[in-house]
């Protein structure tokens, strides 16, 4: 049901500077609380119920640390490559297995979006999947781009937005998924509880 009156505050429930990046060409006024809670994957659970229950996860600890009515929008993105979720590298050696496993592949994507208002009454959350094919990479090319640093904090260890866009052939689907917030869902949500963003004509130089 659609919203009536003027929307609560709304909070991003995020530390990741690629999100804030992308929320912030809505023309929409929003804090930046991350949640801070843990994101490893429950025995069994598959890609799509962990980003799905971590963003409103992160959603939800935000707005019961509000004092007032706010609406709080959660996100988790995962990398998945046969059937294995893969997660951001522990350190540059583990950057580069990730890449060697990635190149030469196709793997998907998948976002979760939550969006958490009425104090904690009220939950509204999607999931959406992208693919993205990867071009063959040297070993000496993998490791020059690992050495950039840019992979470090990025689940599947590459950056589409990016100097990791040279090893992309396509993608299918949302390409903001694949950055870290897709923007037509999370803006149809929003649109459903009184916001009015407009959507940006072109993606932004995330961090």
């Amino acid at each position: 049901m659609p919203h009536s009156g003027p929307p609560p505050p709304l909070i991003l429930a995020s530390a990741s500077p690629r999100r804030r990046a992308l929320l912030e060409p809505t023309g929409l006024r929003f804090a930046v609380r991350p949640a801070g809670i843990p994101e490893h994957a429950m025995p069994g659970e598959d890609a799509r119920s962990l980003v799905e229950r971590l963003a409103e996860a992160k959603a939800r600890a935000i707005a019961e640390r509000s004092q007032q009515d706010v609406v709080v929008l959660g996100s988790d993105t995962a990398v998945v490559l046969d059937g294995d979720i893969l997660g951001k590298p522990r350190d540059p050696e583990h950057a580069v297995a990730l890449l060697r496993r990635l190149t030469g592949r196709t793997h998907r994507v998948l976002t979760g979006v939550a969006l958490v208002s009425e104090r904690g009454a009220r939950a509204d959350v999607l999931s959406v999947e992208s693919r993205v094919a990867m071009r063959s990479a040297a070993e000496e090319e993998l490791r020059a781009y690992v050495a950039t640093g840019e992979s470090l904090d990025k689940a599947g260890a590459y950056a589409l937005q990016g100097e990791g866009r040279r090893f992309i052939e396509y993608v299918e689907g949302s390409e903001s998924n694949v950055i870290g917030l897709p923007l037509d869902e999370t803006c149809a949500l929003l649109r459903e509880l009184g916001f009015s963003p407009r959507l940006p004509e072109a993606l932004p130089e995330a961090p």
